[in-house]
């Protein structure tokens, strides 16, 4: 689906044949070398992978929830998850590559995806969690109309499907966000 609002994009539901390009899409946005193009990286407080192909794959297969894929000029240049969870959606696996970051395409992808989470699933709360030492990340989500909430959940510490900790205080906080 074409936006009117993003002029060049393509919006749509992520199939098994995306799931290659959205692994190095998303480990590019937030490991390694790569990802310090842009300023989503997270390599100063994590090492190892941000997901794997059976992470991305079981997202898409999930009855309840998308893989929203953003292409231009066909290829893929963003992503996030949505998930319905009953009154309100989650959203995650949020990933725009680091040489277009800064552009505005986060914006934008954010908006659609409240945009289509309000109109499939009727929801009027988006809920997301954020590891809390990322201030600058934060910031940015707190400027689109996220709140704090200061409730907290652990990191997953000694899974390494989801990293390896380079500090021991990193946790998750969930912010949350009322649709108008």
């Amino acid at each position: 689906m074409h936006s009117a609002a993003a002029p060049g994009l393509t919006f749509r539901d992520a199939t098994d044949a995306d799931v290659d390009a959205l692994v190095v899409l998303i480990e590019s946005a937030y490991r390694g070398d790569a990802s310090r193009a842009g300023w989503t990286t997270e390599a100063d407080i994590l090492e190892g992978q941000r997901t794997d192909p059976e992470g991305v794959l079981e997202v898409i297969k999930s009855a309840d929830s998308r893989l929203l894929t953003v292409e231009r000029d066909g290829r893929v240049v963003a992503c996030c998850q949505l998930e319905h969870r009953g009154d309100h959606a989650y959203f995650g696996m949020f990933a725009v590559s680091p040489t277009l970051q800064g552009e505005g395409l986060g914006k934008t992808v954010i908006a659609e995806a409240e945009r289509q989470a309000r109109a499939a699933w009727g929801i009027s709360e988006m809920h997301m969690t954020v590891i809390s030492v990322r201030d600058d990340l934060i910031a940015w989500y707190e400027r689109r109309g996220y709140r704090r909430t200061g409730q907290m959940s652990p990191f997953p510490y000694g899974d390494e499907r989801f990293g390896i900790p380079q500090r021991a205080d990193l946790q998750f906080e969930l912010l949350v966000k009322k649709l108008g």
